[in-house]
């Protein structure tokens, strides 16, 4: 356990599980610690599994802390681990049980792929405490559109997992009954297959999607080629 997030390696596999009752909320300590997971993964490791207990998965952040250096502390952290999750070579899981609410669904979206139990909810809380959250808005609008960022934001409203779903949140929907098993089916799946690729992958996603479409291209044929080079084919 490391403040609030147990953390142990099964072979190739690093599982996180949240446990911070009732709300598995983030704070700057468990923020910290999952930034320095994906910056410095064990050896072995190709793969992290993150899931709550206590059936949630994380509603948002901690907002115990009060002052100016509280909350630049807080929004560093925050920052710090959603770029860790995008940036880490390692391939992402989320497996989602329950509520993820603020942070928790920047958890989720940031994963590489996300399975939820068809129950779970998924919002965006920060306008009823009167903020406009400028953290979401740097990466919702790429992968839900425009105007559902809008909605979701503004309104605050809760999107059930078929509907999280339905606009790109998540990759898979299942019965409670059947989470375990089809997450583990994702993992299987992807370790068959070389950590190099899905590295260069993620790698490739997050290069091509900083730049235009043209760029994107040049890029895209330059690596290929080089790829292909490399590799004799």
């Amino acid at each position: 356990m490391a403040g609030g997030l147990e953390i142990r390696q099964d072979d190739e596999v690093v599982v996180v599980t949240l446990d911070r009752p009732p709300d598995n909320a983030f704070t700057v300590d468990m923020c910290r610690t999952l930034s320095e997971l994906l910056e410095s993964p064990p050896a072995g490791a190709r793969l992290i599994r993150l899931r709550g207990s206590h059936g949630v998965f994380c509603r948002g952040r901690d907002r115990s802390a009060n002052g100016t250096e509280a909350a630049l502390a807080t929004v560093d952290a925050l920052a710090s681990a959603t770029r860790g999750l995008s940036e880490t070579s390692l391939v992402t899981v989320a497996e989602v049980d329950g509520d993820a609410a603020g942070f928790g669904v920047g958890l989720v979206a940031q994963c590489d792929v996300s399975v939820a139990t068809s129950g779970s909810r998924f919002w965006f809380p920060e306008v009823t405490h009167g903020l406009a959250p400028a953290l979401v808005l740097s990466w919702l609008p790429r992968v839900v559109g425009r105007r559902d960022a809008f909605w979701l934001t503004a309104t605050g409203g809760q999107l059930m997992a078929v509907d999280a779903q339905r606009i790109g949140l998540l990759n898979f929907v299942e019965a409670s009954d059947g989470l375990a098993t089809r997450v583990n089916a994702v993992i299987a799946s992807l370790l068959q297959y070389s950590a190099e690729v899905h590295a260069e992958i993620k790698r490739d996603l997050r290069d091509f999607d900083e730049v235009g479409q043209a760029a994107a291209y040049r890029m895209a044929r330059d690596r290929l080629l080089l790829a292909s080079v490399t590799d004799g084919t």
